[in-house]
């Protein structure tokens, strides 16, 4: 039997990958609870289970929501803005870049903080369900050396 050192590269594979990127702005508008009625209902029937579930998709300690002040999501706007709340919604639009201000975070923190806290659920839970297509185009090069030829080598060959 005789054997052949191979000389040559039979092809080269090139991978291209695209992601769909989001609008900047809010998936879904500050009241529009129907869009998932799992994030409603879990807000409706534990609030600190919603909030906890939330910054934990997020990246963040289970614990951060309950640092904010304990009433302000069963009486709305207790006249003190939700430190936690508000820090949450900025760092929610700064990783998925959506347009806004730490004022409106205040705003809508203290307005609406049952449904701030369901929109951002509804947030996380949309963008972590990533999009990305992938191509792949195959390019042969013929005669291309793998190896270049060496004084006194032998291929080391294992079956």
């Amino acid at each position: 039997m005789f054997m052949q050192t191979v000389m040559s590269q039979p092809g080269v594979i090139t991978t291209q990958t695209v992601t769909i990127s989001h609008a900047p702005r809010w998936d879904s508008g500050i009241c529009d609870c129907c869009d998932d009625c799992g994030v409603c209902c879990c807000a409706l029937w534990c609030f600190p289970c919603l909030q906890c579930g939330t910054v934990s998709d997020f990246g963040e300690c289970r614990c951060l929501p309950l640092l904010d002040p304990c009433v302000m999501g069963y009486i709305g706007c207790s006249g003190v803005l939700p430190p936690i709340t508000i820090a949450m919604r900025a760092a929610v639009r700064e990783r998925y870049k959506i347009q806004g201000s730490i004022c409106d975070d205040g705003f809508q923190s203290c307005c609406c903080y049952s449904c701030t806290w369901c929109q951002m659920a509804r947030e996380i839970k949309r963008r972590s369900q990533t999009s990305t297509i992938t191509t792949a185009q195959t390019t042969m090069i013929h005669n291309a050396p793998l190896l270049p030829p060496a004084h006194d080598y032998t291929p080391l060959v294992e079956y």
